[in-house]
């Protein structure tokens, strides 16, 4: 079973990565742009072939290490 988590800064935190991206594409001539907000994405490989245990896992992977839940959610995505 794969799961695929997606990691995002919380609204109202800061995204200097971000918004560098969004000054790039300004230089590069891409003036529609707003803002930014980056991410990440982790895919995971998993052992377990019980869906509900598979998740509840990776909520648990996401809460000790993959998402620092204080300025970050994440969304799960069993694929």
């Amino acid at each position: 079973m794969k799961a695929r988590v997606h990691v995002m800064l919380k609204n109202g935190v800061l995204d200097p990565q971000g918004e560098a991206v969004r000054h790039a594409l300004g230089s590069l001539g891409f003036d529609g742009v707003n803002g930014v907000r980056q991410g990440k994405v982790v895919e995971l490989d998993l052992t377990e072939s019980d869906a509900a245990k598979a998740e509840a896992q990776v909520n648990d992977m996401c809460e000790k290490l993959l998402a620092n839940t204080v300025i970050e959610s994440y969304r799960v995505e069993m694929i």
